[in-house]
């Protein structure tokens, strides 16, 4: 009987599920994830119902499939951060929590802002649990021996007993020295916190043994191993090129991210690219945008009485438009920004806006301002000729070819691109593709290329 792989995704939206068997998923499930909203920027997801919903669905997999899980791994959303009172917790504030924001913008002027960063290739901005612990501390908002775990030593200890934290989830936190891949004693001082109080570090493919009884309530074979994994957008990027042998990946969902697997860490004070961990000798190197397809779903809400109908007439809008949307730009920072600004108020605007303007034209400029920020991602990670492609904004070809116009990429449409697929890859050593495969592709238009590049050289002046 073949044995199966059990992979969980904690998102910020969802937690989803997939068993994998000889590389093919036989069963993926989606389940949605409450964000909790409060006033002074406080985002929050909520321990218990994380677990009570991770139990409900193992307790609905069927007990045959159960019996034949072999291995259990986890993706989880980078930057969580849950305190831990006298072994007391529940809110677990996520990436998108900017209480910080304004402590973190006074740290920047500081010396020691260039250093850290240098130091852990994590950005620094709000989204980090170095800034919310450097806002709670500041308040005194919690005892000192709070303990600043997160999603990964929340899973960890519930299959396994022991609060750990991969390496790979452990890089994005803004504490971890790369180099090193310790704790970094002088940004724990900084912070004053000791490394008693965060999670136990672990090498994302370092077995473990599931709880007996946890195997026991759920049906599972007690010799069932449990590996950390690593983080989301890693494993995104990772199973990706897997899949189809290509280092550089461009995600455009709600949000946005551009990525490149890379065997050698690189960083970018100026910018902040985020170089990650992801296993030895593999890190992950990008940079975020806030504003992805949420621009574009802004944008349907504006124009068009329904929705759908935006989606469906966007290729006529751009007929009707030409490149450059008549000297109308748009600032596509309708969400704040991460990279490159790292500036979580930012706002959006259109300039050069006339009475010559009309709506296609404004849909273009709304388009166009969208992959201008991209190409600006693009090259933080030093601007790949080839990249795999993937989410929701590329269902349109209208769009695809945009991108690789404005890129000056070839620019393949992806399949596997989910973190459950790389986190199988991860622990089960999988090969990469040597090349694309089935894949179809997108290059450049040369003289759509030149003149978007043009326009490019001075859109954000």
């Amino acid at each position: 009987m073949t044995d199966i792989f059990l992979g969980v995704d904690i998102g910020t939206t969802a937690i989803k599920f997939g068993a994998i068997a000889e590389g093919e998923t036989i069963l993926y499930h989606r389940v949605p994830l409450e964000t909790y909203n409060e006033a002074g920027g406080v985002r929050y997801q909520k321990a218990s119902e994380i677990l009570a919903l991770i139990q409900n669905e193992l307790q609905t997999l069927p007990t045959s499939l159960r019996k034949r899980v072999t291995k259990i791994s986890f993706s989880v959303a980078m930057h969580s951060c849950m305190p831990v009172v006298d072994g007391q917790f529940e809110q677990v504030f996520i990436w998108s929590d900017t209480q910080s924001m304004e402590e973190i913008t006074v740290f920047k002027q500081t010396s020691n802002a260039e250093r850290f960063y240098q130091k852990t290739g994590t950005p620094i901005h709000e989204m980090t649990p170095f800034a919310k612990i450097l806002y709670f501390q500041k308040r005194r908002m919690y005892p000192e021996k709070t303990k600043w775990l997160g999603l990964k030593e929340l899973l960890m200890e519930f299959f396994t007993g022991i609060s750990a934290i991969d390496l790979s989830t452990a890089s994005a936190t803004g504490l971890l020295n790369l180099a090193m891949q310790q704790w970094d004693t002088e940004i724990l001082a900084y912070l004053g916190i000791s490394q008693e109080q965060l999670g136990q570090l672990v090498a994302p493919t370092t077995p473990f043994l599931i709880k007996r009884e946890l195997a026991d309530k759920f049906n599972f074979l007690p010799g069932v191993q449990v590996f950390a994994g690593a983080s989301d957008g890693c494993l995104a990027a990772y199973g990706g090129y897997l899949a189809n042998g290509l280092s550089a990946s461009l995600t455009i969902g709600t949000s946005a991210a551009v990525r490149e697997i890379t065997d050698t860490p690189i960083f970018d004070w100026q910018r902040q690219n985020f170089c990650y961990y992801l296993t030895e000798n593999v890190y992950v190197i990008g940079a975020p945008s806030n504003n992805g397809g949420k621009v574009l779903e802004w944008a349907s809400q504006i124009f068009a009485d329904e929705p759908m109908q935006f989606y469906e007439k966007i290729p006529d809008y751009l007929a009707q438009s030409s490149i450059g949307a008549k000297g109308l730009r748009f600032f596509p920072y309708v969400n704040g920004e991460r990279a490159p600004l790292w500036k979580a108020n930012q706002k959006a605007e259109f300039k050069g806006l006339t009475i010559h303007h009309h709506k296609a034209e404004m849909i273009r400029a709304v388009i166009e301002g969208l992959l201008f920020n991209i190409k600006r991602l693009h090259e933080m990670v030093k601007e790949p000729r080839t990249l795999a492609i993937s989410g929701g904004f590329f269902e349109s070809t209208v769009l695809c070819q945009l991108t690789a116009d404005i890129l000056g990429a070839d620019c393949w449409l992806a399949g596997e691109n989910e973190p459950i697929y790389g986190l199988y890859g991860l622990i089960n050593q999988i090969v990469p593709k040597q090349s694309p495969s089935n894949l179809q592709k997108w290059s450049a238009d040369q003289e759509k290329q030149a003149e978007l590049q043009q326009i490019f050289q001075t859109y954000f002046d």
